[in-house]
């Protein structure tokens, strides 16, 4: 062994001495859920519902919530709870948006009519707040005769296995609740019929159910049902998540707190009059002392004090001091935290920009165009598979063989800017020669006018400042 060798070995060995690390020991740890996935659906829904009853009841009986406000039992009195309504505007708006900016369907001429029948973009829009609120679902097509239904079922009635879609539907009867399961596949629809033990039963014990096949086949290599989902739950593997997880409960929650608190305090905080009771208004049948109402004539009576050189008949009016500053503010913060990776105050026309810049302000709006193009992603790969199968469907009850079409669903861009935006902007490139008079056209107009219209503006605005050029004329045409 080397001198160095010798060296370096008695250097490890110090090291060794001074520095001892002992491994962690590992622990384990048993964490218990509060809600299950259904629980959450329920939530999510009364969320959008929005009704203040409905929520103090649900959170109420919920089990687990510990300090939520929409939980909380006042000890004594009674405490208004007023709920924002930001859930629902934030589901409506994107929906809203994504169906407002679905420029067109490239399909062929029968979809139109067949769109129209099954009033495709109502369908789309409803589809898009029931995604959002709770976290996926499934287009339904029905066929009836020879016409065509389209619907969309939610989550709470969806359940999915590998490719097919498992659709529950309850149905009452002989004073018990039923539930119809219709599982579908490529090429079959496949219905059983469970009572509220889970066993399965005859599907004429329903009564409405009597005539509906057990299995039916059909030709062709598609489903009935086409799934939608927006975001993956990473809670429930294979399933969406509602754009009100992740937290967001307990803002709605905070929120609403916040803003009963500041109206409980404006009621406080109205004008007090105190009243010596010889000036207390008095009924004028028996004489007795009116008694205040909460809106109105309120006061507060006070003895009159028998001292020498006080005036006994004075009225006092005191109106509390309100810290306005201090709710905005808290109000403000938990609004943000609510709209926080989902939309821009702006999309909802909330002005809480004072503190900001403008160019903070258009940075906050590129939120809403990333959800907005996280949902359009997720339609671009659904509806074409959805009117496959619908025109699918109609081939089928033609009698002709079913065959997939090339179908496309586009959308426009979020947030262009205005018509006279685009005049200025194309304006100036046309002033400074960097843009043909083809691409000014274009851009202009967009997809608002076909190219037949466009090509006929070229030559016009070409005519007009006398950009047409002519064949140089030969000998012989002179």
């Amino acid at each position: 062994m080397s001198i160095f060798d010798k060296i370096g070995e008695r250097m490890r060995e110090k090291v060794k001495n001074w520095l001892r690390l002992n491994p962690a020991p590992q622990q384990s740890f048993n964490i218990n859920e509060y809600t299950t996935r259904e629980t959450e659906i329920i939530r999510s829904q009364l969320w959008y519902r929005g009704d203040a009853n409905e929520l103090y009841q649900f959170f109420h009986q919920l089990s687990g919530v510990q300090g939520g406000f929409w939980g909380s039992v006042p000890s004594g009195g009674t405490v208004r709870k007023v709920h924002s309504g930001i859930p629902a505007i934030i589901a409506d708006t994107l929906a809203y948006i994504v169906k407002s900016d679905m420029d067109g369907i490239e399909a062929p001429d029968e979809w139109n009519d067949l769109a129209e029948s099954v009033d495709f973009t109502s369908i789309v829009g409803q589809a898009i707040v029931d995604t959002l609120v709770e976290g996926d679902g499934a287009f339904r097509i029905s066929v009836n005769g020879d016409k065509i239904g389209l619907d969309f079922i939610g989550a709470s009635r969806c359940d999915f296995v590998e490719d097919d879609v498992i659709i529950h539907t309850q149905y009452p009867a002989k004073n018990r609740i039923f539930t119809l399961s219709d599982r579908y596949s490529k090429g079959s629809v496949e219905s059983r019929l469970y009572d509220e033990n889970g066993h399965e039963v005859p599907l004429d014990t329903v009564p409405e159910l009597a005539d509906i096949e057990p299995y039916i086949k059909f030709s062709g290599d598609y489903s009935l049902a086409v799934p939608l989902m927006f975001y993956a739950s990473k809670k429930y593997k294979g399933r969406g998540k509602s754009i009100f997880d992740g937290g967001k409960s307990d803002c709605f929650d905070s929120l609403d707190e916040i803003i009963s608190q500041w109206w409980d305090a404006v009621r406080a905080g109205r004008v007090k009059q105190y009243i010596p009771e010889s000036m207390i208004p008095r009924d004028p049948h028996n004489g007795s002392l009116l008694p205040p109402d909460q809106f109105g004539n309120n006061y507060i009576s006070v003895s009159a004090p028998i001292i020498e050189g006080v005036n006994n008949q004075e009225i006092k009016v005191v109106q509390p001091e309100i810290n306005y500053e201090a709710f905005v503010s808290a109000y403000t913060n938990a609004l943000l935290m609510c709209l926080q990776g989902l939309v821009s105050p702006a999309t909802l026309g909330i002005d809480v920009g004072k503190m900001s810049s403008a160019d903070a302000q258009r940075e906050k709006k590129d939120v809403t165009g990333n959800t907005r193009n996280t949902i359009t992603a997720a339609l671009e790969k659904a509806l074409p598979q959805l009117i496959n199968a619908v025109l699918m469907t109609y081939d089928n009850i033609r009698g002709i063989a079913p065959v997939k079409r090339d179908v496309t669903v586009s959308f426009g861009e979020y947030g262009a800017p205005d018509f006279d935006s685009r005049i200025e902007t194309v304006g100036k490139a046309a002033t400074y020669g960097v843009m043909s008079v083809e691409t000014q056209v274009d851009e202009l107009w967009g997809a608002s006018k076909d190219d037949e219209w466009k090509s006929a503006e070229v030559q016009r605005i070409m005519s007009e400042k006398g950009l047409l050029t002519a064949n140089e004329p030969s000998v012989g045409d002179m």
